[in-house]
């Protein structure tokens, strides 16, 4: 019996090593067990833990949110909020090439095509996610960690209204079931709370995850299933040849799995780098304050349209989320940042109780410049596969990259079209970058 806080070892090597335990990682492992296969996942820290940005979001899923960040306006809007320390957009100025090339490829993604494709990509993702999810919480443990009660879109202009109400009919007709609420229906929504707001939609599709406790209830279902799960042990290097990685060195001992997946969320790009293979993402910094459940709190989760602030009700307590700040991997919580939120938060719902903060928290959300996922074989390895890039909507999407990257390894077609989402879309100076660090 291994001594106190001393790492058990690995049992054997698995068919499938999965590297990272977020959310999309355990959807990897999850997918991949019920495929037949033995499984092992590595996280770097506890499973739904703070240092995983799985932890302290907002848990949103469902169809709501499937626009790209990078969508036609987003820079000039960005150029604006620059000038103000508590915007929810922020690009900390330095001088780092990967940023730089980031940066060129999102500006080159801000145009009306490539937003309606990626919409199309990223809403049939989260229908097919949602599905997975409404399955899969139907009963058992899981069940209370998953609420599919719709979703509130609040605008307190009229302005940000009207805009909103254009963009409605596209939306629904692209399959996402949003309408115009009724004077009066906000209030038959949300009888206890008092927002100040020129206006509202509702999209019935709109769901949420109660987190950490999901991942923490995923993982021992996965447990249940025989999937073996090493928690603070992080990977160190590895060991290739042939076309092939043949080895994962890892703080806890090496492993030789037949396939490997990097589904480590920001620390994928690092993770890859050591297998000479270049992934564009930046780390999105996000900020959330859970507070106690205050008197005049909503009951369904709400997104505050101008301000881009999310709430989500957790029985006792009470969630907001907001901000993307580029600031590289300082995880480091800014005052300024924190008090916009809340200035935000009290100017949509004058009539919210304030009531004591429980916890301040950030983390970062990994960013590709399309706001697509990074999903597929990378590099030139035969058996190495990549899962990431799903930045702020990363719950909602999920449970679907979980499918399909089983469905890459067990040589099934996939059953969506992975070409936009294929690991090796940014080239050229990403490469050169690789190689000189």
């Amino acid at each position: 019996m291994p001594a106190p806080n001393v790492p058990a070892p690995f049992r054997h090597d698995p068919d499938v090593l999965v590297i990272g335990g977020g959310i999309v990682g355990l959807f990897c492992a999850y997918h991949l067990r019920l495929a037949g296969l033995s499984v092992t996942v590595v996280e770097r820290g506890p499973v739904g833990g703070p240092q995983s940005c799985s932890y302290g979001n907002t848990g949103f899923v469902g169809t709501q949110g499937a626009l790209p960040l990078a969508e036609p306006g987003v820079m000039a809007q960005g150029l604006r909020w620059l000038l103000d320390p508590e915007s929810p957009f922020h690009i900390r100025p330095r001088p780092d090439p990967a940023l730089l090339w980031w940066l060129w490829h999102f500006r080159r993604a801000c145009n009306e095509r490539d937003a309606r494709a990626g919409f199309r990509v990223l809403v049939d993702m989260k229908k097919r996610s949602l599905d997975i999810l409404r399955e899969l919480c139907s009963s058992g443990d899981l069940a209370p960690a998953f609420t599919a009660q719709g979703m509130l879109l609040t605008y307190r202009t009229r302005q940000g209204f009207e805009k909103a109400c254009r963009s409605v009919p596209a939306t629904v007709a692209g399959g996402v079931p949003l309408r115009v609420l009724e004077p009066g229906e906000l209030r038959e929504l949300e009888p206890d709370a008092e927002f100040d707001v020129h206006g509202a939609l509702y999209n019935e599709e709109g769901a949420y995850l109660r987190v950490p406790e999901f991942l923490t209830g995923l993982a021992r279902t996965l447990r249940g299933m025989g999937v073996e799960i090493h928690e603070r042990t992080e990977v160190v290097g590895f060991g290739t040849g042939g076309g092939e990685v043949r080895r994962v060195r890892t703080t806890r001992g090496d492993l030789t799995p037949a396939e490997t997946v990097v589904a480590a969320g920001t620390w994928s790009a690092e993770c890859a780098r050591g297998l000479g293979v270049g992934l564009n993402l930046q780390p999105a910094k996000g900020y959330s304050i859970t507070v106690k459940a205050p008197a005049g709190g909503p009951r369904l989760p709400v997104l505050l349209g101008e301000g881009k602030v999310a709430l989500v009700p957790l029985g006792d307590r009470l969630r907001f989320g907001g901000t993307l700040e580029l600031s590289g991997m300082d995880a480091t919580v800014s005052r300024r940042r924190v008090d916009g939120i809340l200035r935000t938060v009290r100017t949509y719902l004058p009539g919210m109780e304030r009531t004591e903060i429980l916890e301040t928290w950030s983390g970062f959300r990994p960013c590709s410049p399309d706001g697509l996922p990074f999903l597929g074989r990378a590099g030139s390895y035969r058996n190495l596969s990549v899962a990431c890039g799903h930045g702020h909507i990363g719950m909602g999407l999920a449970p679907v990259s979980g499918r399909l990257i089983a469905q890459i390894v067990t040589g099934e077609p996939p059953e969506i079209d992975l070409a936009p989402l294929r690991p090796g879309r940014y080239g050229g100076l990403a490469r050169r970058l690789r190689l000189r660090r």
